[in-house]
């Protein structure tokens, strides 16, 4: 699949946005070039290959290592809230935006 200048000057209009020309032909080759890579890739052939649950399972059994999560600083909510304009209950109030 490959895109034509009407094609960019349609999408550019659709989005609200003033290409000029030197940018409405660099968005063209950079959209195409997308295109041949996706291309590419699905011209692989995938027959038979097993999806991943995630990138790292292709090595073998790995377990990831992960950090504690423990609380490294102190809690500092009462000196965070005293320049706001309204606090309740610890909880910061805002104006209410829905109705």
């Amino acid at each position: 699949m490959s895109l034509t200048p009407n094609d960019i000057a349609r999408i550019a209009t659709l989005a609200r946005l003033e290409l000029q020309p030197a940018e409405s032909e660099r968005m063209l080759t950079q959209i195409n070039g997308f295109f041949d890579i996706v291309e590419a890739m699905r011209a692989v052939d995938t027959a038979g290959v097993e999806p991943l649950a995630h990138p790292v399972a292709v090595t073998g059994d790995i377990a990831l290592r992960l950090r504690d999560d423990v609380a490294s600083e102190p809690n500092q909510r009462e000196a965070n809230q005293r320049s706001a304009p309204a606090v309740e209950a610890g909880l910061f109030l805002v104006p209410r935006v829905i109705e």
